[in-house]
């Protein structure tokens, strides 16, 4: 098991994994259309945004989840 100390690195891990594979799907399929290599295309450009993505999942996340909190309404 991975220890808890790096849950705020694998939270950004996993979603940035997850938000640039459907975000660089919708892209390449709005730029290329539905080709034969489409697959090939898609993989390429996620790999090269993921690295982008992660760094910056990690780095934003706490500035999220502190904006959100002034902007949610305690119950």
């Amino acid at each position: 098991m991975i220890p808890s100390r790096l849950a705020p690195l694998l939270f950004a891990l996993i979603l940035s994994g997850v938000m640039s594979f459907l975000v660089t799907g919708i892209a390449t399929l709005s730029t290329q259309g539905l080709v034969a290599d489409f697959h090939v295309i898609w993989l390429g450009t996620w790999l090269r945004a993921w690295p982008v993505a992660f760094p910056a999942a990690f780095v934003f996340a706490p500035i999220v989840r502190r904006l959100v909190a002034r902007l949610v309404r305690a119950s």
